[in-house]
């Protein structure tokens, strides 16, 4: 018998409505909840649902730092030929894009980190990871 239905990642930020203005776009999601006050829900067409909860005291993550390895990050799939694309759209609503391992020379690279807007980090892939963890 299924007990849990459904489940969503919930991101900590001061400005929720903000935070998912930025994932909406990033993501051709859409709202999914009423929007509180201190909470705002949104779903990408993939089905991935994110929720953004207000708390004042949020503050940004330092990931990748190792000694910060065990806070969360996102990832996002996309097709190898629109990761530029996908950058300048992240860059363009207020994304970061974070020097880490495998990006140093500022080429192409099939893997690419980044802080959103209120400082979590997310990774843009061109594919699913298949084996171990190699960067």
């Amino acid at each position: 018998m299924e007990l849990v239905k459904t489940g969503a990642i919930v991101l900590d930020c001061a400005e929720p409505e903000e935070l998912a203005y930025f994932y909406k776009e990033l993501l051709g999601a859409k709202e999914c909840s009423d929007g509180t006050s201190s909470r705002t829900d949104i779903e990408a067409p993939s089905g991935l649902r994110i929720g953004f909860r207000r708390d004042l005291n949020a503050t940004p993550s330092s990931w990748p730092r190792p000694e910060d390895s065990l806070q969360a990050h996102l990832d996002f799939f996309v097709d190898a030929e629109n990761l530029d694309a996908v950058e300048r759209q992240i860059v363009a609503l207020g994304g970061i894009p974070v020097e880490a391992s495998g990006r140093s020379g500022g080429g192409p690279t099939s893997a690419r980190q980044y802080a959103d807007p209120a400082g979590h980090s997310f990774t843009v892939r061109s594919s699913v990871r298949q084996g171990p963890k190699t960067d």
